[in-house]
C-alpha cells in the first residue's frame, strides 16, 4: 500500500471555474481559468479524518474561485452556488479516491455525482 500513500501525500488538486473578465483597453470579454492548489500532503485518505479535512478544502478553494477570492478585475460568476457546485464536483472527480466521494455523496445525490462525471463506488452505486 505504500504507493497509495505516496500519491495521496503528493496530490495537488485544482478547484477550477471559468469567468469572464474585461481586459484593459479592450471592449470584449475572454474566458479565463481562476485555479487554487489545494494541498493533500500529510493526508492519507484513507482515514476519514484526512478525507474529510481535504473534502473541507476543495470546499473552500471551490467559493474562493467562484467569488472571485483575491483575483483582480474579474466580473462576478452569475450564478455563485452552481459555480461552486461545479467547482467542488470538478475536484472530487479529479481526486477520483471513494473515501472522497463518499462525503460528497453525504450532501449530493447519485444523479448529481452523475451529471458531473464523479464515479460512485460500486458498493455505493448498489444501493
Amino acid at each position: 500500500m505504500r504507493s497509495t500513500v505516496t500519491i495521496a501525500n503528493s496530490l495537488l488538486v485544482l478547484g477550477v471555474v471559468t469567468a469572464c473578465t474585461l481586459l484593459a483597453g479592450e471592449v470584449a470579454a475572454r474566458d479565463v481559468t481562476v485555479a487554487i492548489h489545494v494541498p493533500a500532503t500529510g493526508l492519507d485518505l484513507r482515514r476519514p479524518a484526512d478525507a474529510h479535512k481535504l473534502y473541507e478544502r476543495l470546499e473552500y478553494a471551490a467559493r474562493e474561485v467562484c467569488t472571485n477570492g483575491d483575483q483582480v478585475g474579474l466580473a462576478p460568476v452569475p450564478d455563485v452556488k452552481a459555480c461552486t457546485e461545479k467547482a467542488l464536483a470538478d475536484a472530487v472527480r479529479s481526486v477520483n479516491r471513494p473515501p472522497l466521494t463518499l462525503i460528497y455523496l453525504k450532501t449530493h445525490t447519485l444523479a448529481e455525482a452523475a451529471a458531473y462525471g464523479i464515479a460512485v463506488p460500486p458498493q455505493v452505486a448498489a444501493k
